[in-house]
């Protein structure tokens, strides 16, 4: 299980920054996919028609966990910078470690 804190200090290249300041981490997230891309247009005009189904569909699925991008936004000038973390089951984003001992 991952925690990871919801600030964090690392290095800015923006162009009023280029120094250490304090980011705000959040989970990133991909957006709705656009039916006018180009790879998207293609596809659909090649299964028009008659023919069944013209690309392969992927079936053998081997992992079990996808890899957390982290999107930093600097809290200076708002510039943002993604950080690719390891795989892992659970990520949490700043939540309090739980208490095991009970003493």
């Amino acid at each position: 299980m991952v925690n990871v804190p919801k600030e964090r200090k690392t290095f800015c290249k923006g162009k009023k920054c280029t120094k250490h300041t304090l980011h705000k981490v959040t989970q990133y997230k991909a957006g709705k996919a656009s039916n006018f891309a180009q790879g998207k247009r293609r596809y659909d005009s090649k299964q028009k028609g008659f023919g069944g189904q013209t690309k392969p569909v992927f079936h053998k699925k081997a992992k079990t966990t996808k890899k957390i991008t982290l999107r930093l936004e600097c809290k200076e000038c708002k510039t943002k910078k993604q950080l690719c973390i390891k795989r892992t089951k659970h990520f949490e984003l700043g939540e309090k470690k739980k208490a095991t001992g009970g003493y």
